[in-house]
């Protein structure tokens, strides 16, 4: 229980949209940015369902504040009846926030006071049809195309699918949420690269939730839910690729064993599940963080915030050193 503590979530006043959604999971084209995916989402599914919180546009005096990473200032300090919890994606985590929520469960092992909590899947998501039936046709990638690896933008590519009777197409941002006449996902960032431990799995789990097989790179978000075969391929290569596309293209009832894994994986990745994990994560871990600093003495919260400060120094120092010792 927060024993009604103020709990906010934190979208700083200049970013508030006139078309902002009030419910969701539904289709709002700027859920593609991480300030609103994340801050707006979370605050509008944790409203939903019933959590006591408020989205407000200015930094209150007291209470729990969860922020995405863009949001917070980096020179932002928590006051003494303040408890940053900093969403930290992709990003390098702030300096002062007392609690942190990362995407990815190893970037938790990783990074002090951290705690995972997967990002919602695609909001207002469309699954491929069941019309489609056996069909397999469309691949699609669903994503920034900075992030796709170079050989799946070169023209051969899609020139080896067509040979194979299949259409390669990148969606546009404003069709991230529609699968519905997608037979299969390809997303690879990188073929060399591996890891990403700051990069989540939401492009898995909107593959179960479109109910369609997903072709991925070697990366530790997919490698930490997998747990059978049916789950996606993995692959290192071109080659990889196109073999894992011709073994679908040629055998429908492995396409339809991934389909039946995906209805089933599909269950636990549903926001219902992320919703609990939130609730959990502010109900106890933030109430007891945030009772905890409140009672420290003003002579340890400013040691406290001492040593941030004397964090960033360092880390300024390693960043100078190391490209000059490896120059």
């Amino acid at each position: 229980m927060t024993d009604l503590l103020p709990i906010y979530f934190y979208l700083p006043q200049k970013d508030w949209l006139d078309d902002m959604p009030e419910q969701p999971d539904v289709y709002w084209e700027q859920f593609g940015k991480g300030i609103y995916c994340w801050t707006l989402q979370t605050y509008l599914y944790l409203k939903a369902d019933g959590f006591l919180c408020n989205l407000v546009g200015t930094i209150p005096d007291e209470g729990i504040v969860i922020a995405h990473r863009d949001s917070f200032p980096y020179e932002l300090r928590p006051t003494p009846k303040v408890l940053m919890v900093c969403i930290k994606p992709d990003r390098n985590p702030h300096p002062y926030a007392q609690l942190q929520v990362v995407q990815n469960p190893q970037d938790a092992k990783k990074l002090k006071n951290s705690y995972y909590i997967p990002l919602w899947r695609q909001p207002g998501l469309i699954p491929r049809h069941p019309e489609r039936g056996d069909r397999f046709e469309n691949i699609g990638y669903f994503g920034i195309s900075f992030n796709l690896a170079p050989e799946l933008k070169a023209a051969s590519w899609s020139k080896q699918l067509e040979e194979l009777g299949l259409n390669w197409e990148i969606i546009p941002k404003n069709r991230w949420h529609d699968y519905s006449n997608i037979d299969t996902v390809v997303a690879v960032r990188n073929f060399q690269k591996q890891d990403y431990t700051k990069k989540p799995a939401t492009k898995l789990y909107n593959a179960w939730h479109a109910g369609v097989p997903a072709i991925l790179g070697k990366e530790s978000a997919f490698q930490s839910e997998r747990k059978s075969e049916f789950d996606y391929f993995e692959v290192s290569s071109l080659d990889d690729t196109i073999a894992a596309l011709k073994r679908l293209k040629d055998n429908p009832k492995l396409c339809q064993n991934f389909r039946d894994n995906a209805k089933h994986r599909s269950r636990e990745t549903n926001p219902e599940n992320t919703v609990k994990q939130w609730r959990s994560f502010l109900s106890n871990t933030a109430v007891f963080e945030y009772k905890r600093w409140c009672s420290l003495s003003s002579w340890r919260q400013s040691l406290y915030l001492q040593k941030c400060f004397l964090n960033i120094k360092i880390n300024g120092l390693k960043n100078r050193i190391l490209p000059w010792r490896y120059s």
